[in-house]
């Protein structure tokens, strides 16, 4: 003969309630974690085994770490070494197309005639080793782009993506909130502009 033994609600309620425990702890733990982790992101710290760019590059020694602070020393300085080039190679950019021969078509005005008649140019005397001259003074009114050449655009385009590129690899070294990283990122960038900082300020004219 057989029984049939009724189930206890109660029993199973209590044995599924001790299945789930263990699965909530789990998430509440791995959260906690997840949040510690990003609290953690958010200080500075002064660990010596901080990953830069991938696990691979973790210094594992005082030697290695301060191999990696030389690194991005000397890569703050490159970023500025880039962004003189830039500016300096636009300067001469700048004067080549100055002095640079243009064709007159048939039919247009001449360049010095039309400024003779520009209502806005002021006549003045220059003198240079006792020679006077009169030039007319004109406002340059509206910027002129120059046009694109196989020589200059594809040149520009490359030392921009450098410039890019080199910035955002100092970002991520600055965003591991390592001391020593940052500190070594200022220290580039500061030697980098003493010394060749005076030629970042060139203004094109």
């Amino acid at each position: 003969m057989n029984f049939v033994l009724p189930r206890h609600s109660g029993h199973m309620d209590m044995g599924s309630g001790s299945m789930d425990m263990p699965a909530d702890s789990s998430t509440s733990n791995s959260s906690s974690h997840s949040m510690g982790s990003m609290m953690m992101a958010m200080v500075f710290q002064t660990q010596t085994a901080t990953p830069l760019y991938s696990n691979a590059w973790t210094p594992r020694s005082s030697g290695a770490y301060a191999g990696t602070c030389i690194f991005l020393i000397v890569l703050s300085v490159v970023a500025r070494l880039l962004v003189a080039l830039r500016t300096t190679q636009e300067a001469r950019w700048l004067d080549a197309d100055m002095h640079r021969r243009y064709v007159a078509a048939r039919g247009k005005v001449p360049m010095a005639e039309a400024v003779a008649h520009d209502p806005d140019a002021k006549p003045m005397v220059l003198s240079a080793n006792g020679v006077e001259e009169t030039v007319f003074v004109v406002a340059k009114k509206t910027s002129i782009a120059r046009p694109w050449r196989f020589s200059v655009d594809p040149v520009r385009a490359v030392l921009d993506t450098t410039i890019v590129g080199v910035g955002y690899l100092l970002m991520l070294a600055v965003m591991t909130m390592n001391v020593g990283y940052f500190m070594s990122v200022l220290g580039g960038v500061f030697l980098g502009s003493l010394a060749v900082g005076r030629y970042g300020s060139i203004v094109e004219h």
